[in-house]
């Protein structure tokens, strides 16, 4: 279905604002079928993120700045977004002992495990809302949206 079909436009778009249209409703797409898988297990695509960024941290505490410059929606409220994981028990705020103003997070062992019972899931889901492009053609896709950032 072509974009126009969508959006049930009668004229033809210019090519820059149908690029646009169509990575916009693409992306709200995706995010819709990654909501819907989250849904189950209670927390939001950002949650998600956050556990994420935390779990690569290998054991490391993270700070709400270095959170933030990880996230895939710059615009969410790391703080906010952290209180509700510490909340849900999948992650931890502690104080660094070496400078007592620095707030650190970690995960919790519930938040890794949470992540564990949903990667295969998510890893499929990824699949399935990518089943009808080749391998090169994922990685052409990769190549033109790294060029866009």
């Amino acid at each position: 279905m072509t974009i126009e079909e969508v959006i049930k436009s009668s004229i033809p778009l210019k090519p820059h604002t149908r690029t646009t249209l169509n990575i916009m409703y693409s992306s709200r797409l995706v995010e819709e079928k990654i909501s819907d898988l989250l849904k189950p297990y209670n927390i939001s695509m950002q949650q998600y993120n956050v556990l994420r960024i935390l779990r690569g941290q290998k054991g490391t505490p993270a700070n709400l700045s270095t959170i933030q410059e990880r996230m895939i929606n710059k615009m969410s409220n790391t703080t906010r977004l952290v209180d509700k994981l510490i909340e849900k028990k999948f992650a931890e705020r502690t104080i660094c002992e070496s400078n007592r103003r620095k707030v650190e997070i970690v995960i919790t062992q519930n938040g890794l495990n949470l992540l564990s019972e949903i990667d295969p899931l998510m890893t499929k889901c990824n699949e399935d809302i990518l089943n009808l492009f080749s391998l090169q053609e994922l990685n052409t896709l990769n190549q033109l949206l790294d060029k866009l950032k």
